[in-house]
């Protein structure tokens, strides 16, 4: 089933003809309408996500598939969304923050080794220098829809054919990930990769990429899959009985309880780089291979 246009009458930069307050850009091109904010030097795409219905999870018979990536179900978004091109960089966590945890530091690199509770005391910071930009993160299904951008195979450019643990030839046009992150790597801090299996390029030294290098999505986001892992807003939850239909972060009551991840990263498996690759991970966890990008919801 394909994701179906539904009409929309959330507000975006051409709805009415000029940008919101805090726009510092804003325009269409062939990927869609974008709008973008400056702080400082420091600028940040956002893309429109336009409502529709998708598919979410894996088919059963989805080659690297998990138990936890099933049932699929239809989830409904009747409304359109921004969301980061990219995932945060470097540049923009340390100048909302002051300060830089990454590992693989350069400033168009992703933070990476931020926890999901760090990201929150990040968006309390920005939100608080842009009150109505009202930045969050995506929920798992908003994640999802937008990576996938209407399309249903495994990776949105068609199926993925895994022929060893760290190769994927159909990955590489789009995604860094285990096969491929330490080709040509430049940074002296490089994890050593040389006894990864199965590498799709022989490599020696690999970590995060700066970001954009990959082609983007039929909606311009880079770096959906691959790069580093992103946090979600949702809970986990060891599969989809029972996760609503609306594409609204699906939540529990206890305090602590793991967050949603997905999107694979530069040290990940080849599996692990579906769109439909999900995890989980302790809300104060720091990896060297986990960020975010912030996603703004219409009111």
């Amino acid at each position: 089933m394909n994701a179906i246009p539904i009409i929309d009458t959330a507000w975006h930069p051409l709805a009415n003809g000029c940008p919101p307050d805090w726009a510092s850009g804003w325009g269409q091109d062939r990927y869609g309408i974008f709008v973008e904010f400056t702080l400082l030097e420091v600028t940040q795409r956002l893309r429109w996500i336009p409502p529709g219905r998708f598919l979410m999870g894996s088919p059963e018979n989805e080659p690297g598939r998990y138990d936890d990536e099933g049932p699929q179900h239809q989830v409904t978004l009747t409304q359109g969304f921004w969301l980061f091109d990219t995932p945060c960089t470097q540049a923009l966590w340390e100048t909302v923050m002051g300060e830089n945890p990454s590992h693989f530091k350069s400033p168009i690199r992703p933070v990476e080794r931020v926890s999901w509770d760090d990201v929150q005391k990040f968006l309390d910071q920005i939100n608080g220098r842009f009150p109505e930009l009202n930045l969050g993160l995506p929920s798992e299904a908003q994640w999802e829809y937008a990576c996938r951008a209407r399309t249903e195979t495994a990776i949105y450019t068609g199926e993925l054919a895994i022929l060893g643990q760290c190769n994927a030839p159909a990955l590489h046009p789009i995604a860094w990930y285990g096969g491929n992150s330490g080709v040509d790597f430049d940074l002296p801090e490089g994890e050593d990769s040389s006894s990864w299996p199965e590498k799709q390029y022989p490599h020696t030294r690999a970590g995060t990429r700066l970001v954009k290098l990959k082609r983007a999505n039929p909606w311009g986001l880079y770096d959906m899959l691959g790069n580093v892992l992103e946090w979600t807003q949702d809970h986990w939850h060891d599969d989809y009985r029972g996760a609503p239909t609306d594409g609204l972060a699906w939540e529990r009551t206890e305090a602590g309880a793991d967050r949603v991840i997905r999107g694979g990263s530069w040290d990940g498996d080849a599996r692990g780089v579906r769109a439909a690759s999900r995890g989980g991970s302790d809300p104060g966890h720091r990896l060297g291979g986990l960020g975010f990008r912030c996603a703004r919801v219409q009111a």
